[in-house]
Order: C-alpha cells, then structure tokens, then sequence
C-alpha cells in the first residue's frame, strides 16, 4: 500500500492531544527501569505471585508501602517529640535521643 493512500480511520494512529483512549484507566506514570539484587527480585517475585500481580505492579506496590512507612515513622517521631520536649531529666533526654535515632533510622 503506498503512503500516499489514506489509512483506515482509527488504524495505525495514536491518540492526539485532548483525544482518550477508551480501553485504558487512567493515565500511567512515567516508567522506570530498576536493577535489583538477586535476592530483592526472589522476594519481589514471591510478594508478586502471593498477591497475584505481576512484577511492575508488585514493586510499585512496595515502594508506596515503604515511602508510607518512612512518613509515618516521621510522625511518629515529631508527635513523640511533642510530647516528650519539656523533659528536663539529662538522662531522660540522652534515652530520648537514642530512641528518636531508632525511629528515624531504622536501628
């Protein structure tokens, strides 16, 4: 078929500005390629078959799990130094200081 011929409507085209597709949900993300240690993708991949979902969907799911994680753990750190700051005890502050420590660094 030479170039000069119009296609068929709808065929071999992509979508334009402004136009929706009908068959997709929403609009996806900008998309990553990640390396990941032989031992992360093992549990990724079991994470993925336990929840049945594939492996993209899997690691976007943890990822959301750990960044809301991280958010909570600092909250919880801000409402317990809330709380505890009017602490006049040295040694109450030094045990504070490492528990604080604990919590925002995961040791």
């Amino acid at each position: 078929m030479p170039q000069s011929q119009a296609r068929a409507p709808g065929r071999g085209r992509k979508a334009g500005p402004g136009k929706s597709e009908p068959n997709r949900r929403g609009k996806a993300g900008p998309r990553y390629s990640v390396g990941l240690p032989s031992t992360v993708a093992r549990q990724v991949e079991r994470y993925a078959e336990t929840v049945d979902t594939s492996m993209s969907k899997a690691i976007a799911a943890l990822v959301r799990l750990g960044l809301e994680n991280q958010a909570n753990r600092k909250r919880e750190f801000f409402k317990r130094l809330r709380e505890n700051l009017a602490e006049d005890d040295p040694k109450e502050q030094e045990r504070m200081v490492d528990e604080f420590r604990t919590l925002m660094l995961g040791r």
